[in-house]
């Protein structure tokens, strides 16, 4: 924690520089790593100082027994004891780019109206996951269903550990419910993709040649007010050799709408050359599947039953609505702990 303080001091001194500011882009990373070290820091100093507190509360109460004193210091020790598991959670989020902000694309899939709706409630899970944990999420890109729900949506979530955490989500997610667009009242079986891509730093790593790209201006189709909808300041923006389309029509600035586009075609470009390394080691079958049956890494039965299952972890869950509701923590955590121990048992064979 001492080298995170360090660091985190260092970076005030560099923000503290005349200059710091001539390259915006940068000055956000380094604020961004800034405000994550802080955040660390912080947490750690409150930890302690309610470890404190509970040891001179233990010491009063061997001397006299106080019913509201021991229940009190119960609580506190107890959250106590959930801050240093979180800490120690973190510690197995040591991939190059666990610690930053991601990049989350949601697809519906098979099932027509039924999959773009379930599509929009994927969306407003990690909309409120991202709320609950105090990171910035933001729709930058959205396609609205014919009938309802969405086709697709990009969002962005800015904060500490973002990517660590939503990586876990990455796959197909299946939802069973009586649909309440059937006039029957028949039960039906959707689909919708989540892929996670880390928000990556403009920093060469990734070459893109201008002459590589096709970009398209248009009105943007969402809500946004007249200026929004009567101008053209979407963006989008088709990486010519590896086909990839990005887009974005959050921002009522055309220049800042090709910003976020870049970066997250960045974000893309970087998986796609990650999966090809994988690919070459057969590592990447479970991303082959179509968004259909069989393919879930969970799925949401909501009739004739309640209940939420992961298909990794075997985690379940009976209060649904919770978990749509953005309490995803458990299932997150169970799968980053079970590929961490995966990965710490490959490397001691």
């Amino acid at each position: 924690m001492a080298g995170k303080e360090k660091r985190a001091g260092e970076l005030d001194a560099v923000m503290g520089r005349p200059d710091f500011w001539d390259d915006p882009e940068r000055a956000s990373e380094v604020g961004r790593e800034r405000n994550r070290l802080f955040a660390d820091v912080d947490a750690w100093k409150r930890l302690w100082a309610a470890l404190e507190d509970v040891e001179v509360a233990e010491e009063l109460l061997a001397e006299e027994d106080d019913t509201g004193l021991r229940r009190e210091t119960d609580v506190k020790l107890s959250a106590v004891e959930d801050g240093v598991r979180a800490i120690e959670f973190h510690k197995m989020l040591s991939g190059p780019n666990d610690e930053g902000n991601a990049i989350v694309a949601i697809n519906a899939g098979a099932g027509g109206t039924e999959a773009q709706d379930w599509a929009e409630m994927l969306l407003r899970m990690y909309l409120r996951w991202s709320e609950k944990h105090r990171l910035e999420a933001e729709v930058v890109d959205l396609l609205p269903g014919d009938e309802a729900g969405v086709k697709n949506a990009t969002v962005t979530v800015a904060g500490p550990y973002a990517y660590g955490y939503l990586k876990a989500e990455a796959g197909v997610h299946r939802l069973v419910r009586i649909s309440p667009y059937d006039a029957q009242a028949r039960r039906h079986t959707s689909f919708a993709s989540v892929s996670v891509y880390p928000e990556v730093a403009d920093d060469g790593a990734i070459e893109i040649d201008e002459k590589d790209l096709k970009t398209d201006v248009y009105r943007a189709s969402g809500a946004g007010g007249q200026h929004v909808n009567r101008t053209e300041s979407a963006v989008r923006i088709t990486h010519l050799p590896s086909g990839i389309v990005v887009a974005c029509q959050s921002e009522r600035s055309q220049h800042k709408n090709r910003a976020n586009a870049m970066r997250i075609l960045r974000a893309k470009l970087q998986d796609a050359q990650r999966q090809e390394r994988e690919k070459e080691r057969d590592a990447r079958e479970a991303e082959k599947m179509d968004i259909a049956w069989g393919s879930q890494i969970r799925s949401y039965v909501l009739q004739p039953y309640q209940k939420i299952k992961d298909h990794r972890t075997d985690l379940e869950e009976g209060n649904v609505q919770k978990i749509l509701d953005g309490d995803l923590d458990a299932f997150m955590e169970g799968y980053l702990l079970m590929t961490s121990e995966a990965r710490a048992a490959a490397a001691s064979s």
